[in-house]
């Protein structure tokens, strides 16, 4: 068995990986941390799991005991805080796997930028690989430190990166996303209050996401070259999920099955990846509480619409988190998730 730790085991996203890690077949939990008053059984928090897993959560990190006791460390933290508690354990010798952007994005003035801070520990940064499976499968077997891709960035990433790499559209894209309020986390804020969400819809840091360079990154990588984008999140008022609008200017005149085609060839064999058929489109409630990553395709003239689909808290995080451990460790890399 893969022994594991969870640190940051009781915000939205460290609650969606024990869920999936207690059916997984070759992992345990063997250690629960998270910011708590004082250390407490994980089932007083979450009543769901009382008698499922009855042990305790502690509220401080004892890095010599879960570095003994574990295989993979797990950091469900914010941006900013993983960067403080991830060295320690990879000096340790343990692998790690974050949900952070600290160890995303390679250019160490972006993140500055985009976070506001200066990078702690960015020794680490040039060796960290980009967990999107689909993309980085080979050189996530091998990899000590994991930098789990954001839940905007996976769906974007995934959709455009196949017609960037065949040089089928112009490197210049707007992305119109829309998630769940989940996708800001478990800390209390005004704007997340019930009665600020419910029965509104908005904009919010128009252009001006910190995930944006993060998509542009990799978008780069794949089509060797400059991408610009333009990216809008939306806040609706529901629990879970991004459905992604993304507009792409084709450069030659392609029809919708074309299209499809060139996604289902580059994404052949992958076991979360489902392409609609031409003018179908996916559904947040189609991968709600999956690892899947749905995508349909129209053709609008000279204007290739996708939209995508995800699950924030799965494909956009610990789903993803677990994909990158399985791989990691040289098990099914479907296991626990199908």
């Amino acid at each position: 068995m893969i022994k594991a730790a969870i640190i940051g085991a009781t915000g939205y996203a460290g609650e969606e990986l024990i869920r999936i890690l207690l059916r997984h077949p070759q992992i345990e939990i063997c250690d629960l941390v998270a910011k708590i008053e004082r250390s407490t059984l994980i089932s007083s928090i979450f009543p769901w799991l009382e008698n499922k897993l009855d042990m305790e959560c502690n509220s401080r990190i004892d890095v010599e005991a879960i570095s003994k006791n574990n295989d993979v460390i797990f950091l469900a933290l914010p941006h900013r805080v993983s960067m403080e508690i991830a060295p320690s354990f990879l000096s340790a010798g343990m692998k790690v796997i974050d949900f952070s952007a600290d160890y995303r994005l390679k250019d160490l003035n972006e993140y500055q930028k985009w976070y506001g801070v200066t990078h702690k520990s960015k020794e680490f940064v040039k060796d960290s690989v980009y967990g999107l499976c689909e993309l980085n499968r080979e050189n996530i077997k091998k990899a000590k430190l994991i930098a789990n891709p954001g839940c905007y960035p996976t769906g974007a990433i995934l959709t455009c990166a196949p017609f960037l790499k065949e040089d089928i559209i112009e490197p210049d894209i707007i992305i119109d996303a829309k998630s769940g309020t989940s996708g800001a986390g478990r800390t209390p804020a005004v704007s997340l209050l019930y009665s600020e969400v419910n029965g509104n819809f908005k904009a919010y840091k128009v252009c001006d996401h910190q995930h944006s360079p993060e998509i542009t990154q990799e978008l780069q990588l794949q089509a060797k070259g400059k991408v610009h984008i333009s990216f809008v999140p939306h806040l609706v008022p529901m629990n879970r999920g991004i459905l992604s609008t993304i507009y792409m200017s084709l450069k030659k005149n392609i029809s919708v099955f074309e299209a499809v085609d060139v996604l289902k060839k580059f994404y052949q064999g992958e076991p979360f990846i489902r392409i609609k058929q031409a003018d179908m489109f996916p559904e947040i409630k189609d991968v709600r509480n999956s690892n899947f990553c749905d995508i349909g395709i129209k053709i609008d003239q000279k204007r290739l619409i996708a939209i995508a689909a995800i699950d924030n808290l799965v494909k956009g995080a610990a789903g993803q988190a677990v994909q990158n451990c399985n791989l990691m460790f040289g098990i099914e890399e479907t296991m626990g998730l199908l």
